[in-house]
């Protein structure tokens, strides 16, 4: 793919820039750095007072983050660690209040695209689906070894697809015939469970988008994570600082969501979006993978 395919774009920035309006000397999270672009045009507004701490699980990542912010006069500071344990990563910085937190829960394009983390069912690369290479078991693993139930109950539980039970047990007849090692085998797999192929589909959704789902939320344990992240964050907001939470599929959203109504009924919040908000027609147009983005802001009582 050449760069421009592969180049990262911030989804909901305009947005996102009218409506978090920062100190020039705030301390800003960004919770999934990717290549910085939302830090970018945040720490354009900062001084040399206000910094920027980035996480992310892909070190490829952080490194273009890193060149991508290296204009900047504010202080930033990129961890290689999952959102998850925000809080020990800022108590090592010895930062214990922050004004905002911003965690963009999308992959970027370079993600899909790159082989080495074999997300893909449109080229065929090694089936393996982890962002941080440091964890263990591999989509390939989970196909492989779980049995059909287990298999079927993952796909729909996080992939929320309704054929799960047939897609895992043609899974399961497939894999003895030889191991399911790349993305390519799978999806086609997933393609004859469902009668449909890339031609002759009627959804402009690929048939095996929500298996792909499923074994990424699972290898990567995003759901737990995200559930650690948002326990998290209260505690580390200051006063008036806010929380922005760009999510992707409905289990993300309504676990954002039910958060901020709980922290919002404790006192803790007070709810920004009382409506998601959803990218314009004309950013779907320039970025496609905008085009099932959720927005969700609360800011500290």
């Amino acid at each position: 793919m050449n760069g421009s395919i592969i180049e990262h774009i911030p989804v909901l920035a305009e947005t996102l820039i009218e409506q978090i309006n920062l100190p020039t000397d705030a301390v800003m999270v960004d919770a999934t750095i990717g290549h910085g672009g939302h830090s970018f045009l945040f720490g354009k507004k900062l001084s040399k007072r206000g910094i920027i701490v980035g996480f992310d699980l892909d070190n490829g990542a952080l490194r273009k983050a890193e060149t991508r912010l290296e204009e900047l006069s504010c202080g930033k500071i990129l961890v290689h660690s999952n959102f998850s344990r925000i809080s020990d990563c800022l108590g090592r910085q010895e930062i214990e209040k922050v004004d905002f937190i911003l965690a963009d829960l999308g992959l970027c394009s370079a993600q899909v695209a790159d082989e080495k983390i074999g997300l893909s069912f449109q080229t065929n690369m090694p089936l393996d689906m982890r962002i941080d290479k440091r964890l263990k078991s591999t989509a390939a693993d989970i196909v492989n070894r779980e049995n059909e139930k287990d298999l079927a109950d993952l796909i729909f539980k996080f992939g929320q697809d309704r054929a799960s039970r047939r897609i895992a047990r043609f899974i399961v007849h497939e894999r003895r015939k030889e191991p399911i090692a790349t993305t390519g085998q799978l999806a086609e797999i997933v393609c004859r469970a469902l009668g449909r192929t890339r031609r002759k589909r009627k959804s402009r959704i690929h048939p095996a988008t929500r298996t792909f789902q499923a074994l990424r939320i699972a290898v990567n344990n995003e759901l737990d994570n995200l559930k650690k992240f948002l326990d998290s964050a209260p505690a580390l907001l200051k006063k008036h600082g806010k929380i922005a939470v760009i999510s992707y599929h409905s289990l993300e959203d309504r676990m954002v969501k039910n958060d901020f109504k709980m922290n919002a009924e404790a006192g803790f919040y007070r709810i920004i979006t009382k409506k998601p908000i959803s990218p314009s027609r004309g950013e779907i147009a320039q970025n496609r993978r905008a085009r099932s983005a959720k927005l969700r802001i609360a800011e500290k009582r």
